[in-house]
């Protein structure tokens, strides 16, 4: 993907708010212009070739690149795509080896364009639907591994009620984002405690108030184990 140089001068300071709006615009282009899933055409790419890229076209250095790539992770913009291989050795030993990649999801897409027709709503109610394969269907669509499910019955719970709830629109459509972040990660065998920290420390700071303190605390009940 052809970068252009804008490094020339001196960059002037970003806060973190423009500099996250550079790198999920810097996703949302390479998924609008993509030819392949990934690789150098592809809409899903690696963090050392999206750092190179944005340093090259808008003076971001490393920090924050990682930094503000790992908060709109948490916020659910960003998703990370895991690609496996297994490496033999001369020895015989195979070695599995992981590769990330990271992609703009559906909702990031959506924060740049704007809601449409195929936006999923959000939570829909609580429905808890079993696939027979260890996972399980949330309510709003979500799937979670279903060793998880008391977590994310509870969650949906907290999530249904913050849609269901008046005023300050865009501060709950952001928890019920967070919300949606620790779902997706309990979709994995291992869910990485660091982003369900960060985007239950957001939830739990914006919704411990008033009538959604209990259904915080049903939630603390079963998500102490997966905060770092």
């Amino acid at each position: 993907m052809a970068i252009k140089n804008k490094t020339k001068g001196k960059i002037p300071a970003r806060n973190n708010d423009e500099v996250r709006a550079i790198v999920l615009r810097y996703f949302y282009d390479r998924s609008k212009n993509a030819t392949s899933a990934r690789g150098k055409r592809g809409f899903a790419v690696k963090i050392t070739d999206a750092r190179r890229e944005l340093k090259a076209s808008d003076g971001l250095t490393q920090q924050e690149v990682l930094g503000n790539l790992n908060y709109l992770m948490s916020q659910g913009w960003i998703a990370e795509d895991q690609v496996q291989k297994s490496v033999p050795l001369p020895s015989g030993t195979v070695i599995p080896q992981a590769t990330s990649y990271y992609k703009i999801t559906a909702a990031g897409t959506d924060k740049i364009e704007g809601e449409g027709e195929f936006t999923m709503k959000k939570f829909h109610g609580i429905k808890i639907e079993a696939t027979g394969q260890n996972i399980i269907t949330l309510g709003d669509g979500n799937q979670i591994d279903a060793k998880y499910g008391d977590l994310g019955k509870s969650l949906s719970e907290l999530g249904e009620a913050l849609a269901r709830a008046e005023g300050r629109e865009a501060e709950r459509l952001s928890v019920v984002a967070d919300i949606q972040t620790i779902q997706s990660q309990l979709l994995k065998a291992q869910p990485n405690k660091g982003i369900v920290s960060t985007a239950w420390q957001a939830v739990r700071n914006a919704a411990v108030v008033g009538e959604f303190a209990t259904l915080v605390g049903h939630v603390s009940q079963y998500i102490a184990p997966f905060l770092s």
